[in-house]
């Protein structure tokens, strides 16, 4: 075989070798982004909680003031939280808007400022059973309660 024939016959197959290795690449490559594209994709499409606001519109009835904290049923959650509290002082009507998750269950839970033994709703620390303290965030106004003795 003469030389121009070798070379020609060489280089033709480094183009085989390299056809055949920037195929793979190409194939790794596509398969590492279509890995990339489902997984961003599954991420879009699961079912997040989806944020809601809700406000809770309380009057104190009772001649003393209040204190007022409200509890989700659904996960380890306080409103307004930080150790802070809702304070109504008596014939005090407030709002009390919160950002919850949708469907998200929540109750009130209100005392006597100084005596926690005068509750409403759960009472402090959402520990008492009610009936009819308990809203679903699904965004608006609750009606006004009336925290009366």
């Amino acid at each position: 075989m003469p030389l121009r024939h070798a070379n020609v016959r060489a280089a033709a197959d480094l183009a085989a070798a390299w056809g055949n290795f920037t195929m793979s690449m190409l194939s790794y490559v596509a398969r590492a982004l279509l890995g990339a594209a489902l997984a961003l994709s599954a991420l879009a499409f699961a079912a997040p909680a989806s944020a809601s606001d809700v406000t809770f519109v309380m009057r104190n009835g009772h001649p003393n003031a209040l204190r007022v904290e409200l509890y989700s049923q659904d996960r380890d959650h306080v409103w307004p939280g930080e150790g802070q509290d809702y304070y109504l002082d008596d014939g005090e009507t407030k709002e009390m808007s919160l950002a919850c998750e949708e469907g998200e269950r929540i109750c009130y839970g209100a005392w006597i400022d100084g005596d926690e033994n005068t509750y409403w709703g759960v009472g402090p620390n959402n520990q008492q059973d009610c009936e009819g303290c308990c809203y679903t965030c699904e965004g608006g106004k609750t009606e006004q309660i009336n925290l009366v003795p």
